[in-house]
This record gives C-alpha cells, sequence and structure tokens, in this order.
C-alpha cells in the first residue's frame, strides 16, 4: 500500500494494513503501526512512532527539529502519536528539545487543519485542536480539552480536563478543569457542562465540578487560597480533589473569572 512515488527508508517500520500517498517521505527510524494511513506528501522525520488506526493527511509533517533556540541539532527525541487518532492537512507535531525526551499526542485526539503542537507537549486522550491552534513549548493539555481555532497557548501552560478554548483566544495562565474560558486575554466565562455531558460525564459528578468552581472563584482569590478552601469545603469530592491537585502544579496562576459572567454559583445545575 506504498505509493510509487512515496520515499519510504528500507529501516521504517510499518505495521500491516498500513498506506502511504504519493510523495510522502518516512524516514528511518519511523514506527507505525497497523492499518494507519499516511496521505499524500507527508514528512515524517527523526523518531516518531504512530499508533494504530491513525490517519495523518496531506502535507502534515511530524517529528521535524523544534523551533526552540536552546536545541541543539541532533539531539536524540521523539514524538509520539497514539491509536486512533486523526491529523487533519498540514498539521506539525514537533520533536523534544530535550534528549531522551517526547512530544506526545494521545490516543483518539482530533488535529484539525495547520494546528501546531510544539516541543516536549504532552497532549492527552481525546483531545481537540480545531483550525489552526497553536501549542507552544512545554504545554499540557490533559484529556477531553477542545482548543478552538486559532487559539494560543503559552508555553509550560497547563489546561485542565474537559476544559474548552474558546477561538481567537491567547491563553496566557493555567486553565483548571472542567472550565470554559473566551478572550484576549482568555478569562473563565462557565463551567463545560455541555462538554462534560456529551462525553457521558454523569450528572452527580457535573454538579461537583460546578461546586469546586464556585468555590475556586468565589472572593478572586489565588491558587494557594483556592486549594485550601476547596479542601476545607469539598475535600472528600473526587472531583474538587482533582481541581485541587492541578492548582498545586500551576506555574502560571490560573486564568480570572470574567467580569460580568454569571458565577459559577449563579449558573444553572445541570
Amino acid at each position: 500500500m506504498i505509493h510509487a512515488t512515496a520515499l519510504v527508508d528500507a529501516r521504517a517500520e510499518l505495521g500491516p494494513g498500513v498506506s502511504v500517498g504519493p510523495g510522502s517521505v518516512i524516514g528511518p527510524e519511523a514506527r507505525i503501526g497497523e492499518a494507519t494511513e499516511i496521505g499524500a506528501h507527508v514528512i515524517v522525520e527523526g523518531a516518531v512512532r504512530i499508533g494504530a488506526r491513525c490517519r495523518i493527511g496531506h502535507g502534515t509533517i511530524l517529528g521535524a527539529a523544534p523551533q526552540d533556540l536552546k536545541y541543539h541539532p541532533g539531539t536524540p527525541s521523539s514524538v509520539a502519536i497514539g491509536d486512533d487518532t486523526v491529523l487533519r492537512e498540514y498539521v506539525t507535531v514537533h520533536r523534544s528539545t530535550r534528549e531522551g525526551g517526547e512530544t506526545r499526542v494521545g490516543r483518539h485526539c482530533l488535529l484539525m487543519t495547520a494546528s501546531h503542537v510544539a516541543h516536549d507537549c504532552e497532549v492527552g486522550d481525546h483531545v481537540i485542536l480545531i483550525n489552526n491552534a497553536g501549542l507552544t513549548g512545554h504545554v499540557t493539555v490533559e484529556e477531553r480539552v477542545t482548543v478552538g481555532g486559532l487559539s494560543g497557548i503559552h508555553p509550560y501552560a497547563r489546561i485542565g480536563a474537559y476544559a474548552y478554548i474558546g477561538g481567537c483566544s491567547k491563553v496566557n495562565q493555567d486553565v483548571p478543569p472542567f472550565v470554559i474560558v473566551d478572550g484576549n486575554p482568555a478569562t473563565a466565562r462557565a463551567v463545560n457542562v455541555i462538554g462534560m455531558r456529551r462525553a457521558g460525564v454523569p450528572a452527580a459528578t457535573r454538579r461537583s465540578a460546578q461546586d469546586a468552581c464556585r468555590v475556586l472563584y468565589r472572593a478572586g482569590v489565588g491558587p494557594a487560597a483556592a486549594a485550601r478552601r476547596l479542601r476545607e469545603e469539598l475535600g472528600a469530592d473526587p472531583v474538587a480533589q482533582r481541581i485541587v491537585a492541578f492548582l498545586e502544579q500551576s506555574r502560571l496562576g490560573i486564568v480570572r473569572w470574567h467580569r460580568g459572567a454569571p458565577t459559577p454559583a449563579e449558573e444553572p445545575v445541570v
């Protein structure tokens, strides 16, 4: 299933049922899982592992050198793409800056046209990057996150599970789990109840997320004070515990609540 015009190095490992489209170049360190489809004019260079049943769109580049002035050419690093993930046309995923490091994209993700995952990013399962969304270096995106089109994420930022980033947003701080943010700079606007419902999250857990965000954003306190309040008021709740763990790892602080938006306490419980 390799087109006559594709260049596939003899040392590359291709699983059963892999197809490679016209004009694509597959380097010697590539490892491609079974039934994965590689489109036309795709470049796979360096140590890149692609899982099973993935679809790699036309013009995508995987494993290129990072856009980082600290990077030393020849540093051994890699890219990993999880099973059942779709990368549409002209997506770019760069390998890690660090020796032995890895840029990772999880399973069942959808990276839409021209989205970018920079060096040393960690992208969880079931993540959606909408067209032209950009993750800069060392960004962590937890599971079930959606990043809107043309949005940019600051280096070292962390996006919590089930968060939603509105289109054209500038995210320069950490986004707690379950929160919808939007704007330039991005601010918190609501709890992502719809996203949780679509993902099959039970109603009780959705209500817990609303309760935790109410405590988190009450009085506009910082992450440390918010974590203390969450422990005091909702300490045994698993959702609150997850948010506390997120806050304790925050390096950039968390996005503030948008002035004028209904607070979590005022939102309907769904």
